[in-house]
């Protein structure tokens, strides 16, 4: 299963859920990417996702324009619809899905604030993508 997840600047919420996919089934083949790549990963995103023991300190944020030559069974965007216009995959792939979140590094306050949003946003992405990897995993057992 090759899985490709999209935001703008891949450098927070794609590099999470890069990371939880990951942490959940080492088979799969997950990559992320940004139609504007940051220079590094979010460090505020590195220290959430340590926090839970998946470190993502080497991603490396990335073009989407990287991946246009392959072929994915999914791409998913995760921008948020209301604030972002999401990137747009003109490769090969078997299926689009949107899961939205907020984008943290919009969050304004002391450290703790800031990082109490980083937190949020961090669990609202393990538990979609941990809902969209039981449905993925029941339909490769079905298929077998």
């Amino acid at each position: 299963m090759k899985i490709l997840i999209l935001c703008t600047g891949n450098s927070c919420r794609s590099q999470m859920a890069e990371g939880f996919l990951r942490s959940f089934d080492p088979k799969l083949e997950v990559f992320s990417g940004g139609t504007e790549p940051a220079e590094v990963v979010n460090p505020n995103a590195v220290f959430v996702m340590q926090e839970i023991g998946i470190d993502i300190s080497k991603g490396e944020p990335n073009s989407v324009n990287d991946f246009l030559d392959e072929a994915f069974d999914y791409v998913i965007t995760v921008c948020d619809h209301a604030k972002e216009v999401c990137p747009v995959f003109t490769g090969k792939v078997k299926n689009y899905l949107h899961i939205g979140f907020d984008d943290p590094v919009d969050a304004v306050g002391t450290l703790e604030e800031v990082i109490a949003v980083y937190r949020r946003v961090r669990d609202e992405i393990k538990r979609d993508f941990e809902d969209f990897y039981k449905i993925i995993a029941m339909n490769s057992r079905m298929k077998k």
